[in-house]
């Protein structure tokens, strides 16, 4: 049987860490079922939690310690690495344009995917990336652009413009081509030389060449803890530590349906005629959300990790679901909930789906909050996912 993985990270994840942990699974998977692709659906970034006004509601933000950031280019490039076309992904998921053509009547749609199909490389790009060997793994990846269900499924909401949709096609196919190259072995291609080649990629598709900065562009007020005095003089950077990981999940309890849409649209677009999802934490509530809102016939396994789906429903605060309801019929996945006694922010599901799901109890050996990021390491619970899985 021809199967997909596809892995949906949990709560307060950003590019960084979310890496690190695709790379976790994806070894997982292999010492598990060998040569079977994980693809990762990344949602933090763009449809997490975030300051929408510089963190405005916090008083003396900045000068309490807020507003430090990582290098949000470098780690927009790693997760581009791991997955080429995850910004088209995510350009399915705004508003189309309202009605309108291009010269000849060309709609939009239509005009973005003949200019990304019948693109060729100039002469000067030509010549940059023969000078650092990547020529060949370009016209591969290219070639693979053009036939991507993502590609296809972008353009319908491309504009008069099409700015975005060719700025992250040109990302995509450069991210595929420096991945591409470093499975022949180590690149030692650097960062300038990566944004070269990507000005002149994006000057030749008529784009700006800069990323794809605004993509989905966030509303959310941020989680404002109960601070002590002690504690007031680090507001800002508290405020931005615990952002991601509470505002996560309030975000998603209020706008919660773009994370499932994204879900659904990689599992859509992933190959093979049936597909587990594994998903952590936050990521297992939206994927149970969505197995219970919508029809989806080729996810026959469901693997929750350190997840919070059941005690939201026994508290009733699962969207999709009233409190001791049962899912509906459709709902046809198998469901393995992976959980360790030492994760708080895990719990067991079988008592509260009964017939639904199986419990698997783990030990991370790591105390709390650790533990609840320590399960992709651990042995113990491939062998329990090994054991349960077709």
């Amino acid at each position: 049987m021809n199967r997909s993985i596809v892995f949906v990270h949990g709560t307060g994840v950003r590019a960084a860490s979310y890496t690190r942990t695709l790379r976790a699974v994806r070894d997982g998977v292999a010492g598990m079922r060998p040569g079977t692709t994980v693809h990762g659906c990344f949602w933090g970034e763009a449809l997490g939690s975030s300051m929408a006004l510089g963190g405005a509601s916090i008083p003396d933000y900045d000068g309490t310690g807020g507003g430090s950031a990582a290098d949000d280019e470098v780690a927009a490039w790693g997760v581009l690495y791991h997955d080429p076309w995850h910004e088209l992904r995510l350009l399915t998921l705004i508003a189309p344009p309202a009605g309108g053509l291009m010269r000849a009547g060309e709609p939009p749609s239509a005009a973005f995917l003949r200019t990304v199909r019948t693109y060729a490389p100039g002469p000067e790009l030509r010549e940059a990336l023969e000078s650092a060997e990547l020529l060949p793994s370009f016209e591969a990846a290219l070639a693979e652009l053009r036939d991507r269900p993502e590609l296809r499924d972008a353009a319908g909401t491309a504009d008069s413009t099409g700015d975005e949709h060719r700025r992250a096609a040109a990302r995509a196919v450069l991210a595929r081509t420096l991945a591409g190259a470093a499975e022949d072995g180590p690149t030692v291609l650097d960062g300038g030389t990566r944004d070269h080649l990507m000005a002149l990629l994006g000057a030749e598709l008529a784009t700006d060449g800069r990323s794809a900065k605004g993509l989905l562009r966030k509303a959310s007020a941020p989680v404002l803890l109960g601070l002590t005095s002690l504690l007031t003089r680090r507001r800002g950077r508290i405020g931005d530590t615990s952002l991601p990981f509470l505002g996560d999940i309030l975000r998603y309890q209020a706008r919660g349906g773009a994370v499932r849409d994204l879900i659904r649209r990689t599992v859509d677009d992933a190959p093979g005629e049936n597909v587990t999802v594994i998903a952590h934490s936050l990521g297992g509530v939206a994927a149970v959300d969505l197995l219970i809102q919508q029809d989806v016939p080729r996810v026959d396994e469901l693997i929750t990790v350190g997840s919070q789906a059941a005690h939201f429903h026994e508290i009733g605060a699962l969207v999709s679901l009233e409190p001791g309801a049962d899912p509906p019929a459709h709902f046809r996945a198998r469901w393995l909930n992976v959980y360790d006694p030492r994760d708080l922010l895990s719990f067991t599901a079988a008592p509260v789906f009964p017939g639904r799901a199986t419990d698997a109890e783990v030990d991370n050996r790591q105390p709390f909050p650790t533990a609840h990021s320590a399960y992709w390491g651990n042995e113990q619970m491939w062998k329990a996912i090994a054991g349960w899985s077709a």
